[in-house]
């Protein structure tokens, strides 16, 4: 990579710090505190095939689901490092039960920001060598700088936010994100621990040759997403699609944003809420998706739109090139409408 005329994430966000309504500054640190948690979790994940991180700890987080040592890893690293640069409020995150409250200054809660992570994204698959990821959220709080944080703080819309990105931990270590001005991507050269911007003013294709979605459940799935698959499968047009899903939210849905595609991942019979969360997976790629020009819904309505009632809620997700969800749109209505 040739460094001559590649601008740097650092230098990115002081360019961009005018295009914060609210710019005192502390965004911009914000974004640059995750920046720098990032390279710290990137060296963790790319030795996890020789330290001792890889496997369970033999705990669950609150959705029963075991945690990963490494989930639990980079969940205390990006904790660190946003509650020790004083630039946030609160943080909630996928890993804890409760959000967390972060004190400024000895009595004073004086940060207007709040974020919402997914420390480690897809770690069930660290241990096969699959990418993983980190999703972030940032919302403006909604109770007055210099109090405590509350619940509702976190429990904002999805179009409440400030900035949102993900980070790819893969053949290339990459982070991707928007504060509503388009899509922007910086990759890592690992040389010398520097994000230089690699994709500028991301646009995900209007239609795409991809489907994602985990059709070993098919037989558990609503009869919407049932009857599009198969419209993916005909032979006709430019059909059939190519069905690719790794598994790993992140990645899918870059793959998706840079190739075209939809991603889905929906109610089953046994879970009838989806699996992914609304404010640490959805909401945020909801928000890079639409400033990328794609789409994102629950199937029915804009997952942006949608009224968070509690931390770890979950809700069915369909997202990716917007001529790909209208379409999964209308089965899903049509669906319904024959019921």
């Amino acid at each position: 990579m040739s460094h001559q005329a590649l601008q740097t994430l650092g230098e990115f966000i002081i360019e961009k710090q005018d295009d914060f309504k609210y710019s005192t500054g502390e965004l911009s640190r914000l974004i640059s505190s995750i920046r720098i948690a990032t390279k710290v979790v990137n060296r963790e994940v790319n030795k996890a095939g020789i330290a001792d991180i890889i496997g369970k700890v033999g705990t669950e987080n609150i959705q029963g689901e075991e945690q990963q040592k490494l989930d639990v890893l980079a969940n205390d690293i990006f904790i660190a490092a946003l509650s020790q640069r004083e630039v946030v409020c609160g943080i909630a995150s996928e890993e804890s039960d409760d959000f967390i409250e972060i004190k400024c200054t000895e009595n004073a809660h004086l940060s207007k920001y709040v974020v919402l992570i997914d420390p480690l994204d897809g770690s069930s698959n660290i241990d096969v060598n699959v990418s993983v990821g980190t999703i972030f959220s940032i919302y403006r709080r909604v109770t007055p700088p210099g109090s405590p944080v509350e619940l509702r703080d976190f429990l904002q819309k999805g179009v409440n936010q400030v900035a949102a990105g993900y980070v790819v931990y893969g053949s290339s270590t990459m982070i991707v994100y928007t504060t509503g001005n388009g899509v922007n991507g910086f990759t890592l050269d690992p040389s010398i621990g520097t994000y230089y911007l690699s994709h500028q003013n991301i646009k995900f294709p209007t239609f795409g040759k991809i489907y994602s979605i985990n059709e070993g459940n098919y037989i558990k799935f609503p009869q919407g997403v049932k009857d599009y698959i198969k419209y993916c499968q005909e032979e006709e047009g430019d059909r059939p699609y190519t069905s690719r899903y790794i598994g790993s939210l992140v990645s899918d849905f870059h793959r998706n944003m840079l190739k075209g595609g939809i991603y889905i991942y929906p109610s089953t019979s046994q879970s009838p809420n989806g699996k992914l969360r609304l404010l640490y997976e959805c909401n945020p790629m909801a928000f890079l998706a639409e400033q990328a020009g794609g789409k994102c819904s629950d199937g029915f309505k804009r997952i942006m739109e949608i009224e968070p009632t509690e931390l770890h809620q979950r809700v069915p997700f369909f997202c990716g090139s917007a001529a790909m969800v209208t379409k999964a749109e209308e089965f899903m209505a049509k669906a319904v409408d024959h019921k």
